[in-house]
């Protein structure tokens, strides 16, 4: 299943499911049926595999006249970012991609040793922003402005000190992360003010149930700059696969519902590039991950 959060010109946040180029209100089509269902993505993930798994059964049952006063053609609404304020920050995890590990040793000055265990960061809620709003460009602040394409994970149930083998079952579903990063704003090797400003980390442009992505390690992904591609890889080329990703993290602190990991970006960055490549007002980026869908944002300065 495919889930998106939209708005339109009279309604604010709202949990949609893509079902044959129609946008359903979940809520709206659980009233139409009789069954109390939530209007945002953070509620419905609360509810676990039965939600789902009912929901999904539901529109494969519906009439027409269910669908009624529930639904709007994908091109009526305005897509957002899937979960527009995360509850908690977002886990980011560097130098997963051995190609990346590489470059970033020649442009970054980190370590050209594989890393022995996932290297984690965050972006902050405030971070997040939508498919096709702008990615903000202080040119006070920085001149470095780059491009990961990431596929991300969002935990569906509680996960604490989970076996690797057991750690997919702990998804909801996937979704794309531009991991922008202004690479002249690390702080004495840290990295959240660099990859933590507002606009860093635009998300969507939906949430594609696990059942749909059946190895999250066999996906192609790319980057195109102002149409021009700059990132070309798959993510069967992870140092550490999402599950054990999920595994590690839930080792030393509790998954929950709704928490998102953005699992790293493949080789191609602009710091790694040769000259370097940023991203400057009147840019447009595309990050791409197949089977989800592509994020699209223009540079705009502020």
């Amino acid at each position: 299943m495919r889930f998106v959060t939209y708005r339109t010109a009279e309604t604010g946040p709202r949990l949609g499911l893509v079902h044959q180029g129609l946008v359903i209100d979940v809520e709206y089509f659980g009233d139409a049926i009789g069954h109390d269902l939530p209007a945002t993505m953070l509620d419905f993930i609360d509810l676990g595999p039965i939600a789902l798994r009912f929901l999904q059964e539901a529109v494969a049952a519906a009439t027409p006249a269910d669908l009624v006063g529930t639904s709007l053609p994908e091109g009526n609404v305005t897509l957002l970012a899937p979960i527009p304020r995360p509850r908690k920050n977002i886990f980011g995890i560097g130098l997963n991609y051995t190609e990346h590990v590489a470059e970033s040793a020649r442009a970054l000055d980190t370590s050209d040793a594989l890393p022995k265990e996932p290297v984690i960061f965050s972006k902050p809620p405030t971070a997040v922003v939508a498919w096709n709003d702008p990615i903000r460009h202080n040119a006070k602040v920085t001149q470095q402005l780059d491009w990961e394409t990431e596929l991300a994970v969002v935990i569906g149930q509680t996960a604490h000190r989970v076996a690797e083998a057991d750690a997919l079952g702990h998804v909801f579903g996937y979704t794309v992360i531009n991991d922008v990063s202004a690479r002249d704003c690390r702080r004495a090797g840290q990295w959240i003010v660099s990859k933590g400003q507002d606009s860093f980390a635009p998300m969507g442009p939906a949430i594609v149930t696990r059942d749909e992505i059946t190895d999250p390690q066999n996906l192609n992904m790319w980057t195109r700059v102002n149409g021009v591609e700059k990132q070309n890889s798959n993510t069967r080329f992870m140092l550490f696969s999402v599950a054990q990703l999920i595994a590690d993290i839930s080792g030393v602190m509790t998954l929950e519902p709704g928490d998102i990991i953005a699992t790293g970006t493949p080789a191609g960055v602009g710091a790694g590039r040769d000259p370097q490549e940023f991203m400057w007002p009147g840019d447009v980026v595309e990050c791409h991950v197949e089977g989800i869908g592509t994020l699209r944002n223009p540079i705009v300065a502020v």
